[in-house]
Parts: C-alpha cells; structure tokens; sequence
C-alpha cells in the first residue's frame, strides 16, 4: 500500500498537535496561510503600481481661457503656462496656481465716514487744492491682472496696494488742480492724469496690474461750507447769465446798427454823386450856353431874357385881360401854372 503524501492525508500520530485530527487542521491551515500571503503580495504590487500611474497623471492640469497657470517648483517660480491643456511634475514636486487675469476688480476711496471738521480730523476722501480748498472726493479704480507671476510674488495684498498707490497719486493730482474745474465739470483730465500716474507707480513696484479706468464718482466741497460754495456758484450762474444776455443784446443791436451806418454812408455817397453829376450838367449847361451866346448874342440874350421871365412870372397870381373886354372878364394870358 503506497503512503499518501497529501498533508491532510497523514494519519499519523506525530504532529504537533498531539492527536491524529488535530495534527490535519493544522496542516490545512498552514497551507491556507501561505496561499493568501502568496495573493496579498500580488495585489500590494498592482495597487502600488496603480497609486504610482495616478501620481504621474495628477500633473495634467486645465487652464481656462480666462486664466494664467504660474507654475511652482518646491515653490520656486518656473513658468506662466496660458489656456489650454499642460503637465507638471506632480505635486509635491511642483504646483500650479490659477489666477484669473480677465476679471475687473474695483476699489472705492473716500467712501469712509465724515468725521468732526471742528476737531479738525478729515478723511480719506478730503484733499487740498491747490488753491488751498478742501474737497470731499469719492474715486473708483478699476484693475485687472496683467502679469501673473509679479501680480502673485511682487506684492502682498494686491488691494491695499492699489489703494494706498490711488490714495497718494489723487492727492498729488488734486493738489496741482484748482477747486473750481475738479467740481464743476473738468473731471476727465484729473482722470487721465490719475490713471497715467498711478499705472506709472504700479509698473514700478512691478505689480502685475493694469488700470483699466478710473472715475471720479463724487467732487464736492466739504459739508460745512457747501451752502456758501452754492451761493458762489449760484452768483457765478448768475453773472454767466448778465454776460450772456449782454452778449445777445450785443448782438442783437451791433448789426442794426452796422446797417444803419451803412445805410447812411450809402445815402451821402449817393447824395454826394448826385450834386456832383448836377454841378457837372450845369456847368455842361453853361458851357453850351456860352458858346450859343459867342454864336448869336442878340437871340441868345433875347432867349434868356424870355426864360427868366417866364420863371419870375409864373411864380406870381395874376391874370392879364382883354381891355377892351368890358363886360366879361375873359383871362387871355395865365401867368400862374397853378388852377386859383
């Protein structure tokens, strides 16, 4: 009879057990034991393989169009990635932080509570002049992110920066200004000038930030005098108003009377052509008399001796009669051209 070799065959009396039956467990057991070692490895290998593939996939990232990718190297700056799909070395190696650079972010100044002017404590919002007034202002400055890596490592907070920056270039730019064109109406130049300015001081700190506008919201006198700034601009509108009726008056009588003038430079010109042309006809006159007189002096003289009776007679009212007419009184020669 052959002996088994199968280790849950042994039937015999010498395991470690101390019992047929107990010495077959076991064995049994034994072998479980290691067939699930044998397994465990197996799996630890493929679940660290597994882990390994994920580590080296986690350097994919996505940067979005309106983003920048600023990529870090144990912290260390490396490269500014733009949109589209990219790899990094995983993490903890090297890190991506997203920012957004088409986004408008805005800061407001002069926005704070009036304080006490008679303590003599002002604002943010009340600068000087330089015609030495005071001005309450209220200015709104509009950013964004041109430069990723000095936007995130150049400055520490970007706000508080924007607006100290603000804060000193207005004052500067309102204290070479007059009061009255940064109130009334001429607000787009100390806009531009603030703008130009402030982007100037930003591009020094290396800031990473463009100005995209900056807008005056508020430009008034302070609270306590503002009842008497009104009345100054009230006479001011007042006397714009004086000069602009004046002007129009002006106006109005100027050409009337430019045309008067005019009409009578005409009538003494034209008056003036007329006694010259009447001198000249009659001294034409006399001329042509003169020489008819040369010609023939009796007939001559008889003929202006009959026209100067004929002007001094028809001038007087009488009536030259028939004498021998004695009962009708028939006027035979009128010497009035007039009807009696």
């Amino acid at each position: 009879m052959v002996k088994s070799t199968n280790p849950w065959d042994n039937d015999n009396n010498d395991d470690a057990w101390g019992s047929s039956s107990g010495g077959r467990v076991a064995r049994k057991f034994k072998v479980l034991t290691n067939n699930s070692q044998d397994n465990w490895g197996g799996y630890a290998k493929y679940g660290i393989l597994l882990l390994i593939v994920l580590w080296i996939c986690s350097g994919f990232y996505q940067v979005q169009p309106s983003e920048a990718g600023v990529v870090l190297r144990f912290g260390k700056y490396i490269d500014t990635t733009d949109a589209g799909l990219h790899y990094h070395l995983p993490a903890p190696i090297e890190t991506v932080i997203k920012v957004n650079v088409t986004q408008e972010r805005s800061i407001n100044l002069g926005t704070g509570d009036a304080r006490d002017y008679r303590n003599n404590a002002f604002t943010e919002s009340h600068m000087l002049t330089g015609d030495e007034n005071i001005v309450d202002i209220n200015l709104t400055v509009v950013w964004k992110i041109k430069d990723a890596k000095d936007y995130l490592f150049s400055i520490r907070d970007p706000d508080e920066t924007v607006s100290v920056a603000a804060q000193s270039v207005l004052r500067e730019i309102v204290g070479q200004s007059e009061m009255q064109p940064i109130i009334t109406g001429d607000r787009g130049k100390v806009e531009d000038d603030t703008k130009e300015e402030l982007q100037r001081v930003l591009d020094e700190f290396e800031s990473g930030i463009s100005i995209v506008r900056v807008k005056l919201q508020k430009a008034d006198p302070p609270r306590e005098v503002v009842d008497a700034f009104n009345e100054v601009q009230r006479a001011k509108a007042d006397m714009e108003r004086f000069k602009n009726e004046a002007e129009a008056y002006r106006n109005e009588v100027l050409p009337k009377a430019r045309g008067r003038a005019a009409q009578i430079t005409q009538d003494a010109e034209a008056y003036k052509a007329a006694v010259i042309n009447k001198a000249e006809g009659e001294a034409k006159r006399f001329a042509s008399v003169y020489a008819a007189y040369k010609d023939g002096k009796e007939v001559t003289i008889k003929k202006m001796y009959l026209d100067a009776l004929e002007d001094v007679l028809s001038k007087a009212h009488k009536v030259i009669i028939d004498p021998s007419q004695k009962g009708n009184l028939l006027p035979v020669l009128s010497l009035n051209s007039k009807k009696e």
